[in-house]
């Protein structure tokens, strides 16, 4: 007989029905314990911590329960009491053990299905208790009821008795002490195993005592104490509250008041499809709505919301309800017609937002309803859809009373000052943001596409900027496209000295000023970023052209200062004459250099009425040659170098065209009037 032959899978993978597996029972809860309590670092911890001291707020919220105890022993157990009914100790009909067991060692058992043992509960999932079973090495639980304390102990999630050191595995219960028959409660005490938490997780006894500080106003009446025994514990500290979300509101605010707390309520029904006995069928709920909230004068918000006695951190629907109520409430009723936001108005940007309307607002949300849906076994986000429409009916319809009137004048006033300077603030902080923004994109981006640019940047090329395209021609003729660059000006220069950060920025003449040079503008001006090692100015030999040097020497002093300071700022300086004498081209930049030439020329026997002066109007009448020796030409061009005093004149210059040149005829007629000594005013009839 030959060796016995490997049955061989074709694929190799080993995939199939034997490779399925199922984890059962607390297994699931051990294998991934992030779906359960979100993670295994603090906030997973925690979660065991949250598990219990809920189901104990449940009790009290039922009516059952008046304290509850938390204790954190010195070995890092906790334990959690509370004096309600205590978890029911009869045998469960199906499963043969006690229903203390049942929710101890099984998910989704417990008594918040079906209506049956509370009307409204902190979960749907009934996994808490278990799931704290499930990630401890040791748990202990104890059940007043009956005229006696009943205890079940786990070791490693196995059902038994601790005597001493020693474990004894067994389902039934053990009567440790006789009591009075009206004492009931339950004690949970629980060892979480080290091995699935991260090794810096711990119970944090502050944060224990924000969770429960915040059930006492959600359960009014109800005390709760905290017991820390570990070394360097705090002093126990315990605490009971009368005004229920009112008073969570009064806690959490901080500094001055901006208005009264404004409490709102209401009920409302809806219908949720749900499985019953295996069938999906529609059932009627009865969602309660409580909400307390004010302003204060600060800026932080505080927004806390709850779902039956939960803390959603997350939100959810009833957070997106009074989210919505709240700006809708705010923008319809309290905003509406402010005059303050009538320039806004205009500009369609006059409604608040979520933050605008939450800036300085404490206020505190609860809904209560049977089986909450959450998103995720933690409870930090509510999913039941119909909450959210009844929560933005209640808050909607109370606060537009109050706003409407139904609160002080005064606090319904400072509330609206509050939020109507939110969004002027934040309007005006966005503009700024992106003027900020598009200043430091400013030669960050493509060049401007008038800008004939040279091959070779640096401390040896220049930009020259030109009047019009007329002039722009000729210059780019004549230029040394090697290290000179063109840039004409097809606008007006804004004036710096004048105009807004924004006014400027959004100037086209500027941003293509401000890009060209690629070293930035203001505060961000970076010389060593920039382009070109010299700016040549080279306008027209008349009023308008030096009115647009002017406003562009103040535009660099302003936003470019660098360039002045060290001496990189010229300006052209292009005749107003020319005469051609045989081979020889006389050029006068003024009347009087034009005359002394004249005279010259007469002297050596010439007639001066043969000596045909030529005017130019300006740049764009002169031809290539012309505009390359007078303009363009290192070698016979002239240039004035300009300074910061000559920047500082420029703006005081540019004012003065605006008054002169401007459409503004009553400033005109108030400077001549006041200006000049020619003029005698009595003769004006003004």
């Amino acid at each position: 007989m030959g060796a016995a032959q490997s049955t061989s899978r074709p694929n190799g993978s080993g995939y199939d029905a034997d490779a399925i597996q199922t984890l059962e029972g607390l297994d699931a809860v051990r294998k991934r314990p992030g779906m359960y309590i979100g993670g295994t670092g603090g906030p997973g911890l925690m979660h065991l911590v949250w598990e219990l001291v809920d189901n104990a707020v449940d009790e009290a919220a039922a009516g059952f329960a008046r304290k509850i105890e938390i204790t954190l022993h010195r070995d890092h157990s906790v334990e959690v009491a509370d004096d309600g009914r205590g978890i029911p100790i009869d045998r469960h009909a199906k499963r043969k053990i006690s229903a203390l067991e049942v929710v101890l060692t099984e998910l989704h058992a417990g008594g918040k299905f079906g209506g049956g043992a509370y009307g409204a509960s902190g979960g749907l999932h009934g996994v808490g208790a278990s799931v704290v079973n499930a990630l401890s090495t040791k748990l202990v639980a104890q059940v007043d009821r009956d005229g006696h304390t009943h205890e079940l102990s786990f070791k490693e999630r196995v059902a038994g008795h601790f005597s001493g050191s020693a474990f004894k595995v067994g389902h039934d219960l053990v009567r440790v002490k006789r009591l009075s028959k009206n004492k009931t409660g339950t004690r949970i005490r629980f060892w979480p195993d080290r091995e699935i938490f991260d090794e810096g997780a711990h119970v944090d006894a502050e944060e224990i005592r924000e969770r429960i500080v915040q059930s006492c106003f959600l359960v009014p009446g109800v005390k709760v104490v905290l017991v820390d025994k570990r070394p360097g514990g705090a002093e126990p500290f315990e605490f009971v509250s009368r005004g229920g979300l009112a008073d969570l509101v009064d806690h959490l605010s901080v500094g001055d008041n901006a208005c009264e707390i404004i409490t709102l309520s209401g009920i409302s029904e809806f219908t949720e499809r749900v499985p019953v006995n295996g069938k999906m069928s529609d059932v009627d709920r009865e969602c309660t709505v409580e909400v307390a909230l004010r302003w204060v004068k600060g800026y932080d918000p505080r927004v806390e919301s709850f779902v039956n006695t939960i803390p959603t951190s997350h939100g959810g629907t009833h957070s997106a309800g009074f989210d919505r109520a709240l700006t809708r409430a705010v923008n319809d009723v309290l905003l509406k017609d402010t005059r303050k936001l009538a320039k806004l108005a205009r500009e369609n940007k006059h409604r608040a937002t979520k933050d605008d309307v939450q800036e300085g607002l404490v206020a505190a949300l609860k809904v209560v309803f049977p089986e909450p849906q959450f998103r995720g076994q933690t409870k930090q986000e509510l999913g039941t859809p119909a909450v959210e429409k009844i929560v933005y009916e209640v808050v909607k319809g109370g606060l537009t009373d109050w706003f409407g009137g139904g609160g002080p004048k005064t606090h319904i006033n400072a509330v609206r000052d509050k939020l109507t300077n939110a969004v002027i603030n934040r309007v005006t902080s966005k503009q700024m943001l992106e003027t900020r923004r598009k200043a430091a994109s400013m030669g960050s981006t493509g060049m401007p596409d008038k800008l004939a640019d040279c091959r070779t940047h640096g401390p040896d090329s220049e930009l020259i900027i030109v009047e019009g395209d007329s002039a722009a021609g000729p210059a780019k003729a004549g230029r040394n496209s090697a290290n000179t660059a063109i840039l004409p000006l097809r606008g007006k220069v804004v004036n710096a000295g004048k105009a807004t950060l924004k006014q400027v920025l959004d100037n086209a003449e500027a941003q293509a000023l401000f890009t060209a040079i690629g070293a930035g503008s203001g505060n961000d001006f970076d010389i060593d970023a920039a382009r070109y090692g010299r700016i040549v100015i080279l306008c027209d030999a008349d009023v308008d052209g030096s009115h647009i040097r002017c406003l562009l020497l103040t535009l660099i002093h302003k936003y470019m200062c660098p360039l002045l300071t060290e001496g990189r700022v010229f300006a052209a300086q292009p005749p107003l004459y020319s005469l051609r004498v045989g081979d020889t081209v006389h050029r006068a930049f003024t009347d009087e250099e034009r005359d002394e030439i004249t005279a010259s020329l007469a002297q050596g026997g010439r007639k001066v009425e043969n000596l045909r002066w030529n005017r130019f109007k300006g740049l764009g009448e002169m031809n290539v040659e012309e505009l390359a020796e007078c303009a363009l030409d290192p070698e016979t061009r002239v240039l004035k170098r300009l300074t910061m005093e000559d920047g500082k004149a420029a703006a005081d210059a540019a004012n003065l065209f605006e008054i002169l040149m401007g459409a503004d005829v009553t400033q005109r007629r108030d400077y001549l009037i006041a200006n000049s000594a020619l003029l005698d005013p009595a003769a004006l009839d003004v």
